[in-house]
């Protein structure tokens, strides 16, 4: 659970970053991280138009660089953006300086106000600067799409389980959560479900 639904204490870490929407609204958000491909994320938008359902992708800069007419395709079909860092860095291995210059890459390609960190995590001070820029978003129910360690069935059981008003839901449009099945199998049936307990879908 601590994965999947991360803890109070975890929240308390990055304080006024958004874990979860309103608990008082049947709603959730899908995000996607990590994209956009084209191996993955146009699979990924059909299956949203298919179910009339939008979303928010946050995206490498160096993916939109590399794959202009994918990332053409998402703000076109009318869907959120943003930003998970130009090369999808892990904000304890970098220098604040260089942490911040690497988020900052990515206003080359998209403006947006919502700013997401790789792996979830980023030292204090990089959280400080960056939430005077950004809405920092994380999540209230991560997938784990993209692990090998889960199954298919065990990534929709995730969502099944773990979902509530308000989550804010984390699939990824990337090769780690297509080449393993998870992402093909998980996020339809997802969508059906949450939609059939009652849920509307929002964006951030």
């Amino acid at each position: 659970m601590f994965i999947e639904q991360p803890p109070w204490l975890f929240r308390a870490l990055y304080p006024q970053a958004i874990f979860r929407m309103d608990p008082n609204e049947r709603a959730v958000y899908l995000t996607f991280d990590d994209g956009p491909i084209p191996e993955v994320t146009p699979w990924v938008l059909d299956v949203l138009e298919k179910y009339s359902v939008k979303a928010t992708f946050f995206m490498v800069g160096d993916n939109i660089r590399k794959h202009p007419e994918e990332f053409r395709m998402v703000k076109e079909r009318g869907h959120q953006l943003g930003n998970h860092t130009f090369n999808h860095i892990r904000g304890f291995e970098y220098s604040n300086p260089d942490y911040l210059e690497n988020a900052k890459r990515v206003e080359e390609y998209i403006h947006t106000k919502l700013f997401r960190p790789p792996h979830g995590h980023m030292g204090f001070r990089q959280y400080y600067t960056l939430r005077h820029h950004y809405r920092i978003i994380m999540w209230d129910l991560v997938t784990r799409d993209y692990s090998k360690r889960m199954r298919p069935e065990q990534v929709l059981e995730n969502v099944k389980r773990y979902v509530r008003n308000g989550s804010i839901i984390t699939f990824h449009d990337s090769l780690k959560s297509w080449n393993n099945g998870n992402l093909q199998y998980a996020l339809p049936r997802s969508i059906e479900f949450l939609r059939a307990e009652g849920y509307a879908f929002k964006t951030l």
